[in-house]
């Protein structure tokens, strides 16, 4: 028997098996989508002092105007700068130095093939085979020593529509099997990375658009790095495939 108040006056009724099983279960709202929850164990490739136990937010913007191609400035979501790109004027090889915010270096970016005369005098054809075999190789600081080498990015095939890329850590010398995989898009600007082969993504990339970038014809690119992973490797990724989708462009 329950008592319930009606019209202002209290009336009893039987309460069924039923309605004791629906006034015993507390009803809750869906719960919130959980935010990416990242890699159980921390990923470093530069470093671990780059892995943040949360997620990290990053800018990425270009220089409009340099007189080396590749300058790129790194922000967090305060604005402060946390690493700066710098690219070597009239260097041999495609360079890029990674520096942290008061600048020392931390990485080395370059190619390792470069055909820039010889791709003016042969076809379409032959321009993308030799594009397939340019390889990235990124080293400690401003080295470019093979003991000093970290990992290396090439393309996953000969012939894409969207940009992908195989990342090699440089203990994977069989490289039977990528250690990380960048999947983009060249006319969005986007990308995702993931760990190997596997559908787990830990970062992901898209373009930003604002006022004052587009006035001063800059390329801002908004990261999302996962938890545990390391974000100066990611930002180096970015560099990376920019300058690639650069290449593919011109």
């Amino acid at each position: 028997m329950a008592t319930a108040i009606i019209d202002g006056k209290k009336q009893d009724r039987v309460v069924s098996s039923k309605d004791r099983s629906l006034m015993a279960t507390p009803f809750y709202p869906p719960p919130a989508p959980a935010p990416p929850s990242g890699p159980a164990s921390k990923i470093a490739v530069v470093g671990e002092q780059f892995c943040a136990p949360y997620t990290v937010d990053l800018t990425v913007t270009e220089k409009a105007i340099s007189l080396t191609d590749g300058d790129y400035v790194v922000t967090d979501v305060n604005g402060n700068i946390l690493f700066k790109v710098k690219g070597k004027f009239l260097s041999l090889r495609d360079r890029r130095i990674l520096l942290d915010a008061v600048g020392n270096p931390l990485l080395s970016m370059q190619q390792k093939i470069q055909f820039k005369r010889l791709e003016e005098l042969i076809d379409a054809v032959v321009l993308q085979m030799i594009s397939m075999h340019r390889r990235w190789q990124v080293y400690k600081g401003d080295s470019s020593n093979s003991a000093d080498l970290l990992f290396s990015v090439k393309k996953s095939s000969l012939l894409q529509f969207k940009t992908e890329l195989d990342v090699f850590v440089a203990s994977n010398t069989a490289e039977s099997h990528c250690d990380f995989k960048v999947k983009g898009s060249f006319h969005e600007r986007s990308c995702l990375i993931y760990l190997g082969d596997s559908t787990n993504v830990i970062a992901r990339m898209h373009r930003e658009y604002t006022v004052k970038n587009i006035v001063l014809g800059k390329d801002a690119f908004g990261i999302t790095i996962y938890p545990n992973v390391d974000y100066a490797f990611v930002v180096a990724l970015i560099v990376i495939l920019d300058e690639i989708n650069e290449d593919r462009h011109d």
